[in-house]
């Protein structure tokens, strides 16, 4: 990939908690959590979950709604509905991803096949939801 390529750099999630938030997916969907610590020492405004080197989930607090002055109108985003977050990943990673959010009790849909994406058609896909209503889409390519 070259830097002149637009790159899809962070999306912001509304979550109730942010830190457990967090956990979940770490522990869920096996994304590093960073400034978790930060976050609960009050060092920080919102934690994340490290997506890829180049991509990053921001868990905001709801109660940040107040301060998002950057343009007007964007305090109104705190539970605007997204449909879903699409996570692209290897076959064997998402095979892994599958078993590890059933091993965590994360309710998960059945397979999907061929469905269209940046990519293309993803050979398989699956759905799941985080503790706070997030849905993701798991899909591969290979």
């Amino acid at each position: 990939m070259t830097d002149n390529t637009t790159r899809l750099d962070h999306v912001v999630l509304w979550v109730r908690d942010p830190a457990a938030a967090a956990r979940f997916h770490d522990r869920a969907v096996g994304l590093e959590p960073i400034n978790v610590d930060e976050f609960t020492a009050g060092e920080v405004s919102f934690p994340s979950v490290r997506v890829n080197d180049e991509t990053i989930l921001d868990l905001a607090p709801l109660d940040l709604a107040p301060r998002m002055n950057m343009l007007p109108g964007a305090s109104g985003s705190a539970g605007h509905p997204v449909n879903h977050v699409c996570l692209s990943l290897p076959a064997a990673a998402f095979d892994r991803l599958r078993t590890r959010l059933e091993e965590n009790d994360v309710p998960v849909s059945e397979l999907s096949y061929d469905s269209s994406g940046a990519r293309g058609n993803a050979k398989r896909s699956f759905y799941f939801r985080d503790p706070d209503g997030n849905v993701f889409e798991a899909r591969h390519y290979d």
